[in-house]
């Protein structure tokens, strides 16, 4: 058989590239995605009242647990395909990156900088940063009022950020793991507040003492983390995103979980961040 020209090789090769390209830009082809995968391994919280807690039983229940549970059916996975990962904020980038996880539900927010490590998918929830304080603390009524207060700095999490660097108010990080372990640094006086989310406060206020300043200063945009470049998981995601507030389920699971805590809750969908 003749030789195929160099040119023809050289044609060839380039609809290959362009091929492979097509599909999920950087992140290889859409065969790669997650959204082809028959199971999926979702990293969530253990230890958020709420949102994501382990049981004893070591199953797992919360709204982003429910949340991960409609997207990954909207995807074709059944719970019964679903493996369920406790992935604490200081690891998440690192577990997608190294395919620990398919994806990541849990209180994720979605930042510029993360942006550069991973493709979000949403947000499918729109939260604001609020501070919970114990009940004696009087003098503490908005986030300018952390001044000289020692406040938690969950390794990974960007809450305290939000006090310290954006807000330019003079508080006192002290480094914890997890906000359960925040909450309870708090009760025993080696905290004088916490400041993230309101649902994940409104989820330890539940079985606490103390009390929700209510003064809510940021928007925290909860994504589900991907692997960077997966734009077809991404896409995907989206869709049944929409779904689930057009169904009516967005609305069901946040009643179910916060209805009883106060919170305003939104319930149309949110705005899309668009998938890179």
């Amino acid at each position: 058989m003749r030789a195929t020209p160099r040119p023809h090789r050289a044609a060839a090769a380039a609809l290959v590239a362009a091929a492979a390209l097509s599909g999920c830009g950087l992140g290889g082809s859409e065969k790669e995605s997650m959204s082809h995968k028959e199971s999926l391994v979702i990293g969530v919280k253990e230890d958020q009242p709420a949102l994501g807690v382990k049981r004893p039983d070591g199953t797992y229940e919360g709204f982003d647990v429910d949340v991960a549970t409609y997207i990954a059916a909207e995807l074709g996975v059944p719970k019964n395909r679903i493996t369920f990962r406790t992935t604490n904020s200081s690891v998440r980038e690192e577990a997608l990156a190294k395919g620990t996880v398919d994806m990541i539900v849990a209180t994720y927010s979605i930042t510029a900088k993360r942006k550069m490590d991973v493709t979000f998918g949403g947000p499918y929830y729109v939260a604001h940063q609020d501070t919970f304080v114990r009940a004696d603390a009087a003098a503490i009524n908005d986030v300018r009022d952390l001044k000289g207060k020692r406040i938690c700095e969950v390794t990974g999490s960007n809450s305290w950020r939000r006090v310290i660097e954006e807000r330019k108010v003079a508080a006192q990080p002290v480094t914890v793991n997890t906000y359960g372990a925040c909450m309870d640094a708090l009760a025993a006086g080696r905290l004088d507040a916490v400041s993230t989310d309101d649902l994940i406060l409104a989820g330890f206020a539940a079985g606490r003492p103390g009390r929700m300043i209510n003064a809510p200063f940021t928007d925290e945009k909860y994504g589900v983390g991907l692997k960077k470049g997966d734009l077809k998981g991404c896409e995907e995601v989206n869709r049944a995103i929409t779904r689930m507030y057009q169904d009516g389920t967005a609305q069901r699971l946040l009643t179910k979980w916060f209805g009883k805590s106060g919170l305003k809750l939104n319930t149309g969908v949110p705005q899309f961040e668009g998938c890179s």
